[in-house]
C-alpha cells in the first residue's frame, strides 16, 4: 500500500512543543491581562449559518469565507470573532448585563492568497466592551490602557499606541469642503507612511479633484507633531470636528491616571484604516523598530454593533490582535524567549529497581506538591534515559535506585549544573520549586538589544 505524503496545508500554523508552549504562554498571559481589567470569556462556534455571518455581506470578506453545505443547511466558518460576537449579544441580549465586557481567543478563517507572513487558519485576540444604549467615552481612554498592560506582561517594551478619531477626519474634512470625496481622501492618506505625501498629493489633486491648496493644507496639519494644539485653530469651524476633537483630548487626559506613560501613545492624525466602521476613537499599535510589520493590535469606537440582528442600539469599543501573525512576526525577528521553561515537566522520575512502587509514589508526591512529574519506565540505557530529559529541557531527574530507597530518600540532579544532591522527597520538591521560579516566570517575549 503506497503512503501518503503528509503535509499540512499552505496558510496553516503548526508548532512544535517548544514553540507550542511559548504561544499557550502568550495566549495565558493574555487571558491573565484582560481578566484583571473585568472582561469575561466567551467563546463562539466556528461554524455558523452563512446568512447569519454574511448579513452585512459583500466586499473582500465574502470572497474569502470558506462556505460550505452539509445536507440542506449553508454553514461558513467565522471569519473574525465580531460578527459572532454581534450575534451572541444580539441573541442573549435580555440575559446579559451591560456594560458587557467579553474576551476571546479563538481561531478564524479567511482564503486568504497564500503568501509569508498570512494565515487562513489563525488565532485572534479580541476584547469589547459593549454599552446598552449609550458607552461612556472613559471605557476608550481604558483601552489604550489594556493594550499598554497587556503587551509589556508579554515583554515588549518598544511599541507605541496611536490614537484618532474618526469624527477629527470627518469633520476636517467638511471644514476643507471634502465631503464628497471623503472616502477616498481617507483611504489615500492611509498610504501616507508607505508613499509619502508627495504622492498622496498627486493622487488627491489628479484623480479625485481635490484643489492642491487644499491637499497642502491638510497633509500640512496631519504632519504636525502636537496635533491637539494644531487643531485648536479649528475651532468652531465645523461641529463633528469639535466633537471629536473633544473626545481625543478626553481620552489623552486619562492615559496617565490609567498608567500608560507618555513614550508609549502619540495622537496620529494620519490613521485612517477602517473608518468607514469606527465612529469615534482609533487604535493601531505598532512596533518601533519594526515599522514595517505595520499595526499589531488595533480597534476602535463603533456606535452599532448588532444593527444587521437587533433594533436596540447597542455601542462598543474593541481591539483585536492577529495572534497568529503576531507570533510568526516575533519569532521570524528572534524576538521569542528561549530562556522561557517550555519543558513539558519539572521532574523526570527515573525508577532503578524492578519495584517501581517507591518511584510511583515519589511521583505522586511531588504531584501533590504542585510539580509537574513525569514517571519513566521504557527499557532504555541510562545515558538514553538522561538524554531523553536532557532534549526535552526537562531541569530535574530524580533517581530511586537500591541505596535511596533503603535510606527513604531521593538522588535530586540539577540538570543545569550536573549537581547531584541525596536528600527526601520533600527536600526535592522545595528544591525544584525554589530554581524553578526564575524561569516560570519569563516573559515569552524579549526584546534583541537595541542599539
Amino acid at each position: 500500500m503506497a503512503k501518503l505524503k503528509p503535509r499540512t496545508l499552505s496558510g496553516f500554523m503548526e508548532l512544535l512543543p517548544r514553540r507550542q508552549v511559548q504561544m499557550e504562554r502568550v495566549m495565558d498571559t493574555l487571558r491573565k491581562t484582560y481578566a484583571r481589567y473585568g472582561f469575561t470569556p466567551l467563546d463562539t462556534p466556528l461554524i455558523e449559518a452563512s446568512e447569519v455571518l454574511l448579513a452585512k455581506g459583500g466586499g473582500e470578506t465574502e470572497k474569502q469565507i470558506y462556505r460550505f453545505t452539509k445536507g440542506d443547511t449553508d454553514l461558513s466558518l467565522r471569519f473574525d470573532l465580531t460578527v459572532p460576537l454581534a450575534k451572541y449579544v444580539a441573541l442573549h441580549q435580555n440575559e446579559l448585563t451591560f456594560p458587557f465586557r467579553r474576551f476571546q481567543i479563538g481561531k478564524v478563517y479567511r482564503g486568504e492568497r497564500a503568501q509569508r507572513g498570512r494565515f487562513r487558519e489563525f488565532y485572534q485576540a479580541d476584547i469589547d466592551v459593549i454599552g446598552d444604549g449609550a458607552l461612556d467615552i472613559i471605557n476608550e481612554a481604558e483601552i489604550p490602557a489594556i493594550i499598554y498592560e497587556t503587551f509589556s506582561a508579554l515583554g515588549l517594551k518598544r511599541f507605541r499606541i496611536r490614537l484618532n478619531n474618526r469624527k477629527v477626519l470627518n469633520g476636517l474634512f467638511a471644514a476643507l469642503g471634502l465631503e464628497e470625496q471623503a472616502g477616498d481622501v481617507m483611504r489615500t492618506i492611509d498610504k501616507l507612511e508607505k508613499i509619502g505625501p508627495e504622492k498622496v498629493k498627486a493622487i488627491l489633486v489628479d484623480d479625485f479633484g481635490v484643489p492642491a491648496g487644499t491637499a497642502d493644507q491638510l497633509l500640512e496639519l496631519l504632519a504636525v507633531e502636537e496635533p491637539l494644539e494644531a487643531l485648536a485653530g479649528w475651532k468652531g469651524k465645523d461641529a463633528l470636528l469639535d466633537k471629536g476633537v473633544e473626545e481625543l483630548e478626553t481620552v489623552v487626559k486619562y492615559l496617565g491616571a490609567f498608567g500608560v506613560p507618555e513614550d508609549h501613545y502619540q495622537v496620529d492624525l494620519t490613521i485612517a484604516r477602517g473608518l468607514d466602521y469606527y465612529t469615534g476613537t482609533v487604535y493601531e499599535t505598532v512596533m518601533l523598530d519594526h515599522p514595517e510589520i505595520g499595526s499589531i493590535c488595533s480597534g476602535g469606537r463603533y456606535d452599532n454593533l448588532a444593527e444587521y440582528y437587533t433594533d436596540k442600539q447597542l455601542p462598543g469599543v474593541g481591539i483585536s490582535i492577529g495572534l497568529t501573525r503576531l507570533f510568526f512576526v516575533l519569532e521570524d525577528q528572534g524576538y521569542l524567549n528561549d530562556d522561557l521553561l517550555t519543558a513539558p515537566a519539572d521532574v523526570l522520575v527515573l525508577p532503578m529497581t524492578e519495584d517501581l512502587s517507591p518511584a510511583i509514589a515519589a511521583a505522586t508526591a511531588l504531584r501533590q506538591a504542585g510539580l509537574r512529574a513525569q514517571l519513566y519506565t521504557e527499557n532504555k540505557k541510562f545515558k538514553q534515559k538522561m538524554s531523553y530529559a536532557g532534549k526535552l529541557g526537562i531541569p530535574f531527574v530524580l533517581l530511586l535506585g537500591e541505596d535511596e530507597i533503603n535510606q527513604g530518600k531521593v538522588s535530586l540532579k540539577n540538570m543545569a549544573d550536573g549537581v547531584q544532591t541525596m536528600c527526601s522527597v520533600e527536600e526535592a520538591a522545595v528544591e525544584i520549586a525554589k530554581t524553578l521560579v526564575v524561569g516560570s516566570a519569563a516573559a515569552p517575549i524579549r526584546e534583541p538589544e537595541h542599539g
